[in-house]
């Protein structure tokens, strides 16, 4: 019997098809596991918040949900199964939910071993404490487009209480705490309900957004801001809806007591009906308090001698500013490395970057090489186990292995992580609940 050689003009076709799928394949697996083990030797192991859990009996590999995220390579596929290969990087966009066509993903808190604290709220956003609100990050929910609906959902529900008139007109009818999405979409609607109301934030502008890396993709779905309307875009990166935000303060006349840090929030009648709220530039008596902060809190603090000089800083805002000074950089993460890093690009910038332990463990290997490659051609002063000790306008203190060193120093940048309002909260008498990897 002779072979039939028009079997080869269709199996031909479907051959490459599939080594090429096959090829693909391999190389993305290759690919997931590289970045896999990247985010295990940086120790950056644990997702920051809402993040997905996949069912490995209903997952069918398709990969939709890592196409989904907006984020790019946080989850991957290990095998025929999706799973998080880069958990730190995981915003909690739910994205990966929505697009599994197998229902295989839940979204949930914290891991079996690493519990998050979320406080409680109902549907209002209303705490257990009957007047206080929490919108945003600080509940668990790290999405702007999300955390701005929050903000103006709990404003709403402000609004309708029948006590906004009730009292003489020194006292507020919410304090809102927090300029970042959530803060600055409540003040927009407490501004468009006629409340009276104050904003106050302890940094600046953006909140959690502020501190993400530069350029990074912080939007990818339009949202709508009370008075302003809907932001109209598809993608946006953080430095442009910084500069869109600051220009609706600008437009629609909107106040905010930046440089302001909330130090206690407390019952001012025996009813509960208003609240004291003190702050580091004065004293406050409202009937609502909308807590719309991040969850890294304060700025964890170095708790040493001159601290408070203005020279010392928790952020990089502008590089650029520091050019021609001599800079210490404390911290060991990747913030205070991508801080040193752009600082050393500036001209006649003499950078030092302390960090207390013995190498860096708890940032990105790019980070590291650049850092380390740097630090060998003496554009960076790296300062393994060194610890800052104290402060002073033109100089600073750091102990070492090898002893004590005074270095001549115009600015010290603090990148060391924000301290968890855990206690804060607490002191108000909100509910808060440790979650184990569960929604």
């Amino acid at each position: 019997m002779a072979f039939d050689t028009s079997i080869l003009a269709y199996a031909l076709p479907v051959f490459t098809i599939w080594a090429g799928y096959g090829a693909r394949r391999h190389s993305n697996h290759k690919r997931y596991r590289a970045i896999y083990d990247e985010a295990q030797d940086a120790g950056l192991t644990d997702p920051p918040s809402l993040h997905p859990v996949i069912d490995l009996t209903r997952c069918i590999g398709c990969s939709s949900c890592i196409n989904a995220c907006p984020e790019g390579d946080v989850l991957g596929l290990f095998g025929d199964k999706a799973g998080l290969i880069d958990p730190s990087r995981c915003i909690g966009h739910g994205a990966c939910k929505t697009a599994c066509p197998a229902d295989a993903i839940s979204l949930v808190f914290g891991t079996a071993t690493r519990g998050v604290d979320i406080p409680f709220v109902d549907q209002d956003f209303e705490t257990n404490v009957p007047g206080i609100f929490i919108a945003g990050e600080l509940g668990g929910m790290g999405l702007i487009r999300n955390a701005i609906e929050q903000g103006r959902q709990a404003v709403a529900a402000v609004a309708e209480r029948d006590t906004i008139e009730a009292d003489s007109a020194d006292v507020l009818d919410l304090l809102i705490v927090g300029a970042g999405p959530a803060g600055i979409s409540a003040s927009l609607a407490a501004s468009e309900a006629g409340l009276r109301f104050r904003t106050v934030e302890q940094e600046s502008l953006g909140g959690t957004v502020a501190h993400f890396p530069r350029n990074k993709l912080v939007m990818t779905e339009p949202a709508t801001l009370p008075i302003y309307g809907k932001l109209r875009f598809r993608e946006i990166r953080k430095e442009a809806l910084l500069d869109i935000w600051s220009g609706i303060i600008a437009e629609t006349g909107l106040e905010i007591g930046f440089s302001e840090r909330v130090t206690s929030v407390t019952a001012a009648t025996a009813e509960g009906r208003q609240f004291r709220v003190e702050t580091t530039a004065g004293s406050y008596l409202t009937r609502h308090v909308l807590l719309a902060i991040g969850r890294r809190g304060t700025p964890r603090r170095l708790d040493v001698e001159g601290e408070d000089l203005p020279k010392v800083v928790y952020r990089l805002v502008d590089p650029a500013q520091y050019r021609g000074r001599r800079v210490l950089v404390v911290g060991g993460g990747d913030s205070a490395l991508e801080a040193a890093l752009a600082l050393a690009e500036q001209p006649d910038t003499g950078v030092t970057l302390c960090y207390r332990g013995p190498v860096f463990n708890r940032a990105r290997k790019s980070n590291r090489e650049r850092t380390m490659a740097l630090a060998a051609e003496q554009r960076i002063n790296v300062l393994f186990g060194a610890q800052v000790g104290r402060i002073t306008p033109g100089s600073v203190r750091v102990a070492t292995a090898a002893g004590e060193q005074e270095l001549a120093n115009d600015d010290i940048i603090v990148c060391t992580g924000g301290v968890m309002p855990t206690d804060f909260i607490r002191a108000m008498g909100v509910a808060i609940e440790e979650k184990f990897g569960t929604a």
